[in-house]
């Protein structure tokens, strides 16, 4: 892999690897951008099957993050971390005491939260270390778990997505198809029953499903059958690349909105929904939620200004409508020119304090 053509061609500004012996730390952290603030992003643990598969995930999910972040309209960069090794078998006090003085030791470029593989217990031994870590236990003032949190952005960005369907953002009477049924989805579907929509569910666990059944009066369908169920909105909640030219055929829907991450499979499947009039609200915008609600934690957390920062992404979802609608371009794409172009505006705000990229010393 040529890391610094790789990272020219996508404007990554670092890439730290972190080494500790005793501990056996192998980590990884990109920062992407920090135009708009420190770069914020989770730290993942991994078996990666090489170094180079690691290094090309560190990349990948913080260039993601920076998008995520300025399209969420929070003043951060995008950064990720990944950590080699298995989270079951390899962690250790020692691992996460050395990443947390590495994150020290960048003095604030970079702070980091829980991802795939790590968990609020190992937040909580980062943060012996360093003050740069959010998702912590909430004895020391932390948000506490993220997902009903996010559950309330998709909500929100749902009825955007149905407003613009539609016309009313009223999900009363629609049916929604659930794939997955995890903590996030859960509180999604209590919103959405509560509100009186119909609820079709599908999971792999069957507790999951049996859960949403008796407290919701959801239906249970097979994993399979999700995508082609009669439904207004289909949520997907679990499996990323599930918008794909297998799915697509057999989706009857007229709004795509859920938690999933990544859910197209290639960028051509955002143009085929597009072009078929299907209502797809990006998934790194409506699922933005969790990080909106750790990033408040920077300024002393309080749920209800989180709260209502959170209830911004369906005012959110409807600026990436109508910028679909000036460009003539998929909402996949213009999610990506909403998140660009903030950037771009703080970048040129700043630039009257720089030049060529390099802070402007004049003689006194």
């Amino acid at each position: 892999m040529e890391i610094f053509k790789y990272m020219e061609t996508y404007d990554y500004e670092q890439l730290v690897f972190c080494q500790d012996k005793t501990s056996g730390l192998k980590a990884i952290i990109a920062i992407h951008d920090t135009t708009l603030g420190p770069a914020l992003g989770g730290t993942r643990m991994w078996n990666y099957s090489s170094e180079e598969e690691a290094i090309e995930d560190a990349l990948r999910l913080a260039k993601g993050m920076t998008y995520k972040n300025a399209a969420a309209g929070l003043n951060l960069g995008g950064g990720k971390t990944v950590i080699i090794g298995d989270p079951l078998k390899d962690k250790n006090e020692e691992m996460f005491r050395a990443f947390g003085r590495f994150i020290q030791g960048l003095n604030g470029r970079y702070i980091t939260a829980e991802d795939v593989g790590t968990t609020v217990a190992d937040m909580d031994i980062i943060h012996e270390e360093t003050n740069y870590v959010t998702g912590i236990s909430e004895a020391f003032g932390s948000s506490g778990n993220p997902s009903p949190v996010t559950a309330y952005g998709v909500y929100v960005g749902m009825k955007a997505a149905a407003k613009e369907a539609f016309g009313s953002d009223s999900l009363e009477g629609k049916t929604v198809a659930v794939q997955g049924v995890g903590n996030v989805a859960y509180t999604l579907c209590d919103y959405l029953h509560k509100e009186g929509a119909k609820l079709i569910v599908a999971d792999i666990n069957q507790a999951s499903v049996d859960r949403a059944v008796n407290a919701f009066d959801a239906v249970q369908v097979g994993v399979d059958e999700i995508y082609s169920q009669d439904a207004d909105i289909f949520a997907p909640c679990a499996l990323g690349a599930i918008i794909n030219d297998n799915t697509i055929p057999q989706l009857k829907a007229k709004v795509i909105a859920g938690s999933a991450n990544n859910q197209l499979k290639d960028t051509k499947h955002g143009d085929i929904i597009h072009e078929m009039g299907i209502v797809y609200a990006p998934d790194y915008v409506i699922n933005s939620g969790g990080v909106i609600n750790v990033a408040d934690e920077l300024y002393g957390y309080n749920h209800d200004r989180a709260m209502k920062r959170v209830s911004g992404i369906y005012d959110t979802i409807e600026k990436i409508f109508a910028i679909s609608k000036r460009d003539e371009i998929p909402t996949y794409v213009a999610a990506d020119r909403l998140a660009e172009e903030r950037i771009e505006r703080v970048g040129k705000s700043r630039s009257q304090f720089l030049q060529n990229g390099k802070h402007i010393i004049t003689n006194r």
